[in-house]
């Protein structure tokens, strides 16, 4: 009587294959359900001292309408100087912001500050310029609230209080826009980033 036919044994599956397979899904989990840490003290130092000096230039005799231009100026170089703080400490961390809690954190921050570039340019065109200070401080807070979100407790305590300097400045008499832009771009970065540089580091 014929013997049935034996099928082969299926090839065993190696430890090391399962081994990278359980730390890549562990290192995806902890990617999504982490906070971003990389959020930099010393680069938010930078931008306040950057603003604080914004805030000294326009304040002086003579600055006139020529505030506006200043402070964009300042808004330039502060994202240039903390964006680049953020990569050298996220790289030292060894985090990324293109995937992940970074990644979260950029999306939440950018797009509000996006859309206070686009409100600038039409406030200013509608000769709104009063409403510029309170516009910037607000919707800065709101992109640092929603992106702190998956970042350090300060960080989504300073958006609040950028928040509640914003409201102020929409209300407030036009000459104190200066001030509030100086305390909040200048003071509330100095401060933060001093809590974030000696609690979290860099």
């Amino acid at each position: 009587m014929p013997q049935p036919l034996e099928t082969p044994a299926s090839p065993p599956v190696e430890i090391h294959a399962r081994a990278m397979d359980n730390l890549r899904f562990i290192r995806a989990t902890m990617e999504s359900s982490g906070s971003f840490t990389a959020v930099p003290g010393w680069g938010g130092i930078g931008m306040g001292l950057i603003a604080a000096a914004a805030a000294w230039l326009t304040s002086r005799p003579g600055a006139g309408s020529q505030w506006l231009v200043w402070w964009i100026g300042a808004a330039a170089l502060a994202s240039i100087v903390g964006g680049g703080a953020m990569l050298v400490k996220a790289r030292g961390r060894g985090e990324t912001l293109s995937r992940g809690v970074g990644r979260r954190f950029l999306f939440g921050l950018i797009p509000p500050i996006l859309a206070a570039v686009a409100l600038t340019w039409v406030l200013v065109d509608l000769g709104a310029v009063a409403a510029v200070p309170g516009t910037w401080l607000l919707l800065y807070g709101v992109g640092v609230v929603t992106g702190g979100t998956f970042s350090v407790r300060p960080v989504p305590i300073m958006g609040l209080a950028f928040m509640a300097l914003g409201v102020v400045a929409l209300f407030a008499p036009a000459a104190w826009s200066n001030t509030l832009l100086g305390l909040g771009f200048g003071g509330l970065h100095l401060l933060f980033g001093a809590i974030i540089a000696r609690r979290y580091g860099g």
